[in-house]
């Protein structure tokens, strides 16, 4: 059970024992909004695996066909939904679920973003059995990742799904033996992780480099770290903060524009952006732009009330 581009190293790493891939149905995907397969059914089908779609996978008609099947158990990777008691007493030996954060930090629905929003220096992927609650489930097996300085929440997923991936095969395999642990986890510890909105992807420039920084990373790809300049919309692609002294310019704007970048004041420290998608334009590297664009120091960004007009 998966639905996203994240659950196809898994998928991949235990298809061979797959009786049935379900996912959520097809949907407006992509810029143009054509409706298309998930990336797990078209992985699936190139896997020659039967795919199903059910709408409310809850529904009795739905948990009737999987247990036509005889599961022995159900592998959970960002399907979507949450599993009803009813659906969980289906598979023989339970359910699993990869989650992609050390548990019981980050539950919900956004954790890689996340950790990349509150600047953490690790995460790492977890193997859970599912319980009717919100990542709530008994622990099997957790491993570390560093969150490189590089990673925006894109590359990071990547990273994570591939090592995820044998994470979920080997805590699948030790369920069939009746092996696998059963740690609980401490429900009123840990944190949670919201859905992002389109609105956390708004630059808010009084903040400090640092931060500044590590939130264009979190809504990178999606929704894009978004300011603007002379009335249009710019997604920065990629930063770094830079450890300067303090400029004297105020939050938003211009610091410098070079062959590097464009440096531009926060509430703290400077931020130098390399690579941008101005509105209707590809991406393209920093210093291109501010040339096209006739960038100064000086010059200021947009401020947050103005993106969102």
């Amino acid at each position: 059970m998966g639905t996203p581009e994240f659950a196809v190293p898994s998928l991949e790493a235990v298809a061979s024992h797959v009786v049935a891939v379900v996912t959520r149905p097809d949907r407006p995907r992509g810029r143009g909004k054509h409706v298309a397969a998930s990336p797990v059914a078209v992985a699936a089908e190139r896997l020659h695996r039967d795919v199903l779609k059910p709408e409310k996978v809850n529904a009795p008609e739905w948990r009737d066909r999987l247990r036509a099947l005889e599961p022995d158990l159900f592998a959970v990777v960002a399907y979507g939904a949450i599993l009803s008691r009813d659906l969980l007493a289906v598979p023989r030996r339970g359910a699993i679920n990869l989650h992609g954060s050390m548990l019981p930090e980050y539950r919900g629905a956004s954790p890689i973003q996340r950790a990349l929003w509150d600047g953490r220096a690790a995460t790492g992927v977890t193997t859970m059995w599912v319980d009717e609650g919100l990542d709530t489930g008994d622990l099997i097996l957790q491993q570390w990742m560093p969150i490189l300085p590089e990673d925006d929440a894109g590359s990071l997923a990547r990273r994570m799904a591939a090592q995820g991936a044998p994470l979920l095969a080997t805590s699948l395999q030790l369920a069939h033996a009746g092996k696998a642990p059963r740690t609980p986890q401490d429900r009123a510890a840990g944190s949670y992780a919201p859905r992002l909105a389109k609105t956390d992807g708004v630059m808010d420039w009084s903040q400090s480099a640092e931060t500044v920084w590590n939130r264009q990373r979190a809504v990178t790809p999606w929704p894009g770290a978004a300011t603007g300049w002379s009335g249009r919309r710019l997604i920065v692609v990629r930063a770094q903060p830079l450890h300067v002294m303090p400029t004297g310019r105020a939050p938003g704007e211009v610091v410098a524009a070079t062959s590097a970048g464009v440096d531009v004041a926060c509430g703290a420290g400077v931020l130098r952006v390399t690579r941008v998608r101005p509105e209707g334009k590809p991406e393209m590297s920093a210093a291109d732009w501010a040339r096209g664009a006739r960038i100064a120091p000086g010059a200021r960004l947009a401020r947050e009330e103005e993106v969102r007009a």
